[in-house]
C-alpha cells in the first residue's frame, strides 16, 4: 500500500518529477536510511522504478548512496537547498524574536509553516537541537495547523481525507473543523486544547502578508495550568507583538 511517499495526482507528463519527489518525500520522518524496496513500498512503485529513480537522484546529489549497504539517505543538494531558503525566507532572523517571546510568556514559542497536510515547525523551542529538527503535525489536530488553515494561501488545496483522532478532543468531523476555523479567523487567534496530545494547550496567531495569507503561524505552547483563562490575554498580546515583528522579518528579500 502507498506510505508517506505518496503524493497526490501529478500534472499531465510530469509523472518522473512526481515520482522523483515522492521518494523524497519517503525521508520526512528522519528514520533510518531506506532500501530501494523500502522506498518502493511507501511510494507504491515497483522496486525496479524506485530503484532507477534513486539512482538518478544520487547522480544529482539529492539522495546519497551507502556503498556497503547500498540503502538511500538524503543527499548534499537537499541540505544546500535547505539551508538556502532557510536563509532567503529570513527564518535565521525568527530566533531572537522567538527567544524573546517564551521569556516573556514562560512558555515554549514555535514558528511553522504549511507541508501539505502537515504543520512543520522550522525555528522555536521544539526544533531539537541534535538533529535541527522540529515537529511535523496534523493540520486539523493542531492551532498552528488551524491558523494555517484559517488563512490559506489561494494556491494551497484544501485539506482532504478522513481526519484521525489523537486525543477524545481532537476536531474529526470536517463541518466541526470548518465551524472552528471560521472562530478562528474572528478572533484572530487560534486554540488546541489538548486535541494533538493530552495536557498541552497552545495558541497560536498567523504571520500575515498583505494578501492576508498566514505565511507562518507562531505558537505558544504550554500546559492548562499555565495558559489559563486569566493569563491568556496577556499572552496573546506577547503572541500578537511577536507576529509583528516577524511579519517585517520574514518578507521576501526584494521586500525588506
Amino acid at each position: 500500500m502507498p506510505g508517506p511517499g505518496t503524493l497526490s495526482a501529478p500534472p499531465a507528463g510530469a509523472q518522473a518529477v512526481h515520482r522523483a519527489l515522492g521518494l523524497l518525500h519517503c525521508f520526512h520522518d528522519n528514520g533510518p536510511d531506506l532500501s530501494a524496496s523500502e522506498l518502493a513500498r511507501r511510494t507504491g512503485l515497483s522496486v525496479s522504478t524506485a530503484h532507477r529513480l534513486a539512482r538518478t537522484l544520487v547522480a544529482t546529489g539529492f539522495l546519497d548512496q551507502d556503498e556497503h549497504t547500498a540503502r538511500y539517505r538524503l543527499g548534499p543538494a537537499v541540505a544546500e537547498l535547505g539551508q538556502l531558503t532557510f536563509h532567503q525566507r529570513g527564518l535565521h532572523l525568527a530566533g531572537p524574536e522567538l527567544d524573546l517571546l517564551a521569556r516573556r510568556t514562560g512558555a515554549t514559542a514555535d514558528l511553522a509553516i504549511r507541508s501539505g497536510p502537515h504543520a512543520v515547525i522550522l525555528v522555536g523551542g521544539s526544533v531539537l537541537p541534535s538533529t535541527g529538527l522540529g515537529l511535523r503535525r496534523p493540520l486539523h489536530s493542531t492551532a498552528l495547523g488551524k491558523v494555517l488553515l484559517a488563512w490559506p494561501s489561494p494556491t494551497e488545496t484544501p485539506l482532504r481525507g478522513p481526519l484521525p483522532a489523537y486525543t477524545p478532543h481532537t476536531l474529526t468531523d470536517p463541518a466541526a473543523l470548518d465551524a472552528e476555523l471560521a472562530r478562528t479567523r474572528d478572533r484572530g487567534y487560534a486554540l488546541n486544547d489538548g486535541e494533538s496530545a493530552p495536557g498541552i494547550r497552545t495558541l497560536a496567531v498567523p504571520v500575515l502578508d498583505r494578501t492576508p495569507t498566514a505565511r507562518f503561524a507562531l505558537a505558544v505552547r504550554s500546559t492548562p495550568t499555565h495558559l489559563t483563562p486569566e493569563t491568556l490575554p496577556r499572552t496573546l498580546t506577547h503572541a500578537h507583538t511577536c507576529a509583528a515583528a516577524l511579519a517585517v522579518l520574514l518578507l521576501p528579500p526584494d521586500q525588506r
